[in-house]
This record gives structure tokens, C-alpha cells and sequence, in this order.
């Protein structure tokens, strides 16, 4: 059986305990090396095998999954799988073959930043839709930029996007976005060295000109969390 596991956004500590009872019997852990972080192994047993697909290309990690499927093996990716992992392809494959998996869900980096900034992406009156995307640069995006910020009413998160982040303001100020519309940038959620970087939509860019790795930009009238109207739930008249 293959496992795909999530293995959270930075922080060890956020990988489920399901994921952590399969990295306890697995024989063999391909995790994802570049963005995985090691303590994540911890809980591997003492005769695993453990390689890092950070250089590998598609058919080493087919035939690592192939020639092993009669064991257990745990495919780690970071933050959930079902987010930005490739794991359509790798799925693909296994049911050519025949081969069983089994994906358990982690925590996303987009989770892990808003817990720490410790705000809410649905602020009632003002956001109740997150969006969850990329700015286009050599990965293409089907859906352009243009119909993305025009969603204003929403709660924009981008990732993978940090060296696209002046094109991203640009055409926000462009489409009409105010200058002080708030836009953050988180930069390794929940790692320990996780930096916040609090800036507004003409201002943003230059905060930031030397974050080159993994982070994510949030950009919306929701980073104010106020409300334009009380919430039905709570409210003493709701029934």
C-alpha cells in the first residue's frame, strides 16, 4: 500500500496522528526533501528505508513506488497532499498498476499562516469565499490574473507566487485595489524561523525583496477582520 501523507506546513508537531502511525510501521519513506523538514522523520523506524525525492524525476519516483507496493510505503509531501504536490501524476501511475493508496490529509501552509497571524479568511460582510491560487509565471494559470483580483469580495492567498509579488501589486493597484488595501506576506509558516511581513498593496513589494523562498501572499480587505455586519449565529435574536 502506498500512503500519501501530508506532512503539515513547517511545524512537526502539525502532522496528524494517523499520518504518524503510518510512518511508524513504513518500510520505506519517499518524502519530498527540499520541504519536508527532517524532524518529520523522527518517527520512522530505525531500519526505513528513507530517500529524498527533491532531485528525482518522475520515473525514479514510479519505480521507487513500483518496485516497493507490496510494502508500506509513505510518500510525504508538505502542507496537505491535495495542494500543489503533483499528485494527480503519481496517482495516475499507481492505477496503471493496479497498486493500492491511501491519501491522509495535512495541514496546508495557507491553515498554518492564518493561525499564526491569528486572523479568519470568512469575515461575515465581507469575505466569505478563500481562494487559493498562483500568480502565472513559467507554471501556467488557466485562469488569468485579471479574473482573480477581481474578486474582491474575497479572500486571496497565493502560493509559489513571492517572486511574482510586483506584478501581483501592479495590476491589483491597476484594477483598482485602494493603496491601503493590506497585504501580508508569511514566509515559511509555522517553520521556527517563519518571518511575517505586514505591509499594504503599494507597499508590500518592497518589504519583501529578499524573500526568495517558500511563502505566501495574502492580499484583501479580510486582513482588517472587521466585520460590516454581526454574525446570524451568535447573535441573541437568532433562532
Amino acid at each position: 500500500m502506498i500512503y500519501f501523507i501530508g506532512a503539515g506546513s513547517g511545524d512537526p508537531d502539525l502532522i496528524t496522528v494517523k499520518a504518524k502511525n503510518i510512518l511508524e510501521i513504513a518500510d520505506v519513506v519517499l518524502y519530498t526533501g527540499s520541504l519536508v523538514p527532517k524532524e518529520v522523520l523522527k518517527w520512522c523506524r530505525e531500519d526505513a528505508v528513507i530517500k529524498s525525492s527533491a532531485k528525482m524525476r518522475y520515473g525514479e519516483i514510479f519505480q521507487i513506488l513500483e518496485e516497493n507496493s507490496d510494502k508500506v510505503v509513505a510518500r510525504v509531501h508538505t502542507g496537505d497532499p491535495t495542494l500543489y504536490s503533483t499528485l494527480a501524476k503519481q496517482i495516475k501511475f499507481l492505477k496503471s498498476k493496479n497498486i493500492d493508496y491511501e491519501i491522509i490529509s495535512g495541514v496546508s501552509a495557507v491553515f498554518g499562516a492564518g493561525a499564526s497571524l491569528g486572523i479568519e479568511y470568512t469575515i461575515t460582510g465581507v469575505s466569505q469565499t478563500l481562494i487559493l491560487t498562483r500568480v502565472e509565471g513559467r507554471t501556467p494559470n488557466p485562469e488569468s490574473l485579471d479574473n482573480i483580483l477581481n474578486c474582491k469580495n474575497s479572500s486571496l492567498v497565493f502560493y509559489l507566487s513571492i517572486r511574482l509579488i510586483d506584478k501581483l501589486t501592479k495590476r491589483a493597484l491597476e484594477l483598482g485595489y485602494p493603496k491601503d488595501t493590506p497585504c501580508w506576506v508569511v514566509e515559511r509558516a509555522t517553520w521556527r524561523d517563519e518571518k511575517i511581513y505586514k505591509g499594504r498593496v503599494d507597499t508590500i513589494g518592497d518589504m519583501v525583496k529578499g524573500v526568495k523562498g517558500v511563502a505566501l501572499i495574502l492580499l484583501g480587505e479580510f486582513l482588517n477582520q472587521e466585520e460590516r455586519v454581526p454574525s446570524h449565529l451568535y447573535n441573541k435574536d437568532y433562532n
